[in-house]
């Protein structure tokens, strides 16, 4: 009998890959904290991932060839710009306390994700013992 990874973990690969390419856009963000007109970017999570639930059933889903690597794409899902709380003059958009946090909880939601993926192969391998 064959195991179906695809089933046994579930939504976590997906998430974690998402939760991937967000810290990837905040680190961005952060190290163009002093770049004068760079626009801060991220992407909102719970509206992809609810998406991507839907369109597949829990698989990510590549509509056109240019998500996974566009600069304006990430998997599927549109960058956004973060409107700033406090203007610049230099038209830079980056806060870097804001930018900061929403890193620290990405990366927080990260480490959960690969918690939640360790367990279900915790959970494959002792099923497989049959212990």
């Amino acid at each position: 009998m064959s195991i179906n990874f695809d089933n046994a973990l579930g939504i976590h690969p997906q998430a974690l890959a998402l939760r991937e390419k967000r810290g990837e856009i905040l680190a961005s963000n952060l190290a163009n904290a002093d770049t004068p007109d760079y626009k801060a970017r991220d992407l909102d999570f719970k509206a992809v991932f609810q998406q991507t639930l839907a369109d597949r059933g829990g698989e990510l889903k590549r509509s056109q060839s240019g998500h996974l690597a566009g600069q304006h794409h990430v998997l599927g899902a549109d960058l956004l710009y973060r409107n700033p709380q406090h203007a610049s003059l230099d038209g830079n958009t980056v806060e870097a306390h804001i930018e900061q946090a929403k890193y620290a909880e990405n990366a927080v939601q990260y480490q959960a994700s690969l918690r939640f993926i360790n367990d279900d192969f915790l959970g494959l391998m002792t099923a497989i013992k049959g212990e």
